[in-house]
């Protein structure tokens, strides 16, 4: 299944035969303070910057309506996101991931996100689409 907005996250989650979490790290794109003239202009064009990790969530697919259902939940505990990374956590035999493991993997996530190592996870824009950064 190819996945091009978050609803297909979504829909293939609930098809999983093992219990899912959908685990969430919301970021604001911020610029640096050594940035370059050249850097704060495409800034303030609305390019460029920096995604830093501002909020993580976790949610079973079932607790999920629709990506717009989320942006309105994000919306009452951050006001501004830019990109929000997803990866699925599945249990075993099943009995849904553990509050431990989610946590743990929640901590790795945004790590990676500071670290830029984002190959585990998908990045969605604020219109629920799937993206690609480079």
């Amino acid at each position: 299944m190819t996945i091009s907005n978050f609803d297909d996250l979504l829909q293939a989650a609930r098809q999983q035969d093992q219990p899912q979490r959908l685990l969430m790290v919301f970021t604001c794109a911020e610029l640096p303070d050594d940035c370059t003239p050249q850097q704060r202009r495409e800034f303030e064009a609305g390019g460029g910057g920096a995604l830093v990790p501002a909020m993580c969530a976790d949610k079973s697919p079932d607790e999920l309506q629709s990506f717009a259902a989320l942006k309105l939940e994000s919306g009452q505990f951050q006001s501004q996101w830019h990109v929000v990374f997803v990866s699925a956590l599945s249990g075993a035999n099943n009995t849904a991931p553990s509050s431990g493991d989610i946590e743990q993997t929640l901590d790795q996530m945004v790590e990676s996100v500071k670290l830029g190592a984002l190959d585990n996870m998908i990045a969605f824009d604020t219109s629920g689409s799937a993206i690609l950064l480079q």
